[in-house]
Formats: structure tokens, sequence, C-alpha cells
């Protein structure tokens, strides 16, 4: 899909104002903005209070260390479930094969 062209997005601008009036409309875009604003601030506010929280380079160093530890474990399980589901693959693999090349000798009974 297209982006819409500037004379659309003019259009939909002035029928905006018509329905909501110019009062109505730059109170929402200032509420906005407030809301961007807060939110940039609690974004500032969280990393500040994580630099409180680990302010020694060997705190953070430890932090980090047990968040690539984190991550290594959720790998390994990661790639554990994937071995295990190629080896089940594999398992249905064989077994349809052995079930394709099974004996087809014919038994004494069957001989005429």
């Amino acid at each position: 899909m297209h982006a819409p062209s500037p004379m659309a997005l003019l259009l939909i601008a002035i029928v905006v104002l018509v329905l909501f009036g110019r009062g109505k409309v730059s109170s929402l875009m200032g509420e906005v903005g407030k809301g961007i604003t807060a939110f940039k601030r609690g974004v500032r506010d969280g990393a500040d209070e994580i630099e409180r929280t680990v302010d020694t380079p060997t705190e953070r160093a430890a932090v980090t260390a047990e968040r690539t530890a984190d991550d290594l474990e959720l790998r390994a399980a990661q790639a554990r479930a994937e071995a295990d589901r190629i080896q089940a693959e594999a398992d249905a693999a064989r077994a349809r094969r052995a079930d394709a090349l099974r004996d087809v000798t014919p038994r004494d009974a069957d001989r005429l």
C-alpha cells in the first residue's frame, strides 16, 4: 500500500479542523506533546535509577555477566529444544524408511 499524497493529507487536516474546531485540535496536540515529554522523562528517570543502583564498575560487570549468563542459558535451552525436534524428525524418517524397506520375501505358506 502506498502513502497518501500531500493533497490528501491537507484535505484530511481541513476536514478535522472543520469537524472539531481549531481549539479542540490544538488542545489535543498539546496533550500529545505533554505525553511524549512525560514518556521521555520516564525513560530518562529509569536509566538514571539503573545508574544509581549499579554505581561501581564491578557491580556493572556483575550485572552484565548475569545478563549474559541468562542469555546463554536461554539460548542453550532453545538449542536443546531444536536438537530434540530434529532428532524426532530423524527418528520419524528412519521409521518411514524401515516401513518402506520391509521384508517382502514370500513365506512358505504363500508358495505354490
